[in-house]
């Protein structure tokens, strides 16, 4: 049975405070597929380097009046929730990295991909049935 750091710190203060955590603590930084999690000067945390160096490229633009809004983390439900034999079951969401809007009023949905799996490319072709006026830009 795992458990997370802070568990661990919790449980056994005095070990912990003896032992040096921070080779652990970087691999807990790390995703599956490799990316490791980072946090820009305002504050905003991001799931892979590449996402976050994307998001700089994105501010440098809106400072130069091309884009009007960057929202993060944008929610698009593919899929309505409902009721089934008397248990509730959950609305199924796209979350894309950004949703761009340029000072043209055009919209632009990205997401910042290292590794495309198959509830990406699912979640893409439902998307585009159930948006069909937005597109999805993959950055790679």
């Amino acid at each position: 049975m795992a458990i997370s750091i802070e568990r661990f710190k919790v449980l056994f203060p005095e070990l912990a405070a003896e032992m040096d955590l921070t080779p652990v603590n970087h691999l807990l930084n790390r995703s599956k597929y490799g990316a490791v999690k980072t946090e820009s000067g305002d504050g905003n945390k991001f799931a892979s380097k590449r996402e976050h160096k994307y998001y700089e490229e994105l501010l440098q633009l809106k400072n130069a009046g091309i884009v009007k809004e960057i929202i993060l983390q944008p929610e698009f439900e593919i899929q309505e929730g409902y009721i089934k034999d008397g248990k509730k079951i959950r609305a199924i969401k796209y979350i894309a990295d950004f949703r761009v809007i340029y000072a043209d009023g055009t919209e632009e949905i990205v997401d910042v991909k290292g590794f495309k799996n198959k509830v990406y490319e699912l979640k893409k072709k439902i998307f585009h049935y159930k948006y069909p006026n937005l597109t999805i830009k993959e950055v790679k």
